[in-house]
């Protein structure tokens, strides 16, 4: 039977749906509603197992956030999926560097990825940022790189990219680099759930 719901309702009735289908499912209250909006965005149970969390993640985010702090993103569609109105109230943008003109340049000169171009130029924003990556590995393998020579220290790095070749490694790297994480092992991910995670953590602090 079809529900007649009203439009500013589908919301809050899709994460009632989802708490009643995970039934009597225990999650981490800090981790809570980001792990449901990774299922609300993407219709997957699998979420509530595959979603890791360094210690205090989110909370960790969230106080980034609160102070102002940029988001980096590996794709525009997740560019683009981030509440940029909340992000700038707080003080903060949203970083897509992989259509630049130079970042593609650099990368064919040096036959390597954009993505790990943009994440070098991400590098040299003043300012702290979240990471939130969700199509390419190989920004999770440069970050984890630049970290580790302590060129970078993100303030929170989602890694949650989609895919087959080094997409689970990678994962694996960020969740051994000493920086707060949020990761979901395995092959799932992708441009939306790393949004929904962004946005997952900006409403807490304001709708």
């Amino acid at each position: 039977m079809i529900e007649h719901i009203k439009p500013m309702e589908i919301e809050k009735r899709s994460f009632e749906i989802i708490s009643e289908l995970l039934g009597d499912r225990a999650l981490d209250p800090e981790n809570e509603l980001v792990i449901k909006r990774a299922i609300h965005t993407t219709a997957d149970f699998d979420y509530a197992d595959n979603l890791c969390f360094s210690e205090h993640a989110v909370r960790k985010g969230i106080e980034a956030l609160k102070n102002g702090c940029d988001i980096v993103t590996d794709t525009q569609m997740a560019k683009a999926g981030i509440n940029k109105s909340i992000l700038s109230s707080l003080g903060g943008e949203v970083h897509c560097f992989m259509s630049d003109a130079d970042v593609a340049a650099r990368a064919k000169e040096r036959g390597v990825t954009r993505a790990m171009v943009s994440m070098e130029k991400a590098a040299e924003l003043e300012k702290p940022c979240i990471f939130a990556i969700g199509n390419a590995p190989t920004a999770l393998i440069i970050l984890k790189e630049m970290i580790d020579k302590k060129e970078l220290q993100p303030a929170l790095v989602i890694g949650v990219p989609v895919g087959f070749v080094n997409v689970v490694e990678s994962k694996e790297l960020i969740m051994e680099a000493d920086v707060p994480y949020i990761v979901a092992k395995g092959r799932k991910g992708g441009s939306n759930v790393a949004a929904a995670i962004v946005n997952a953590m900006l409403y807490q602090i304001r709708r």
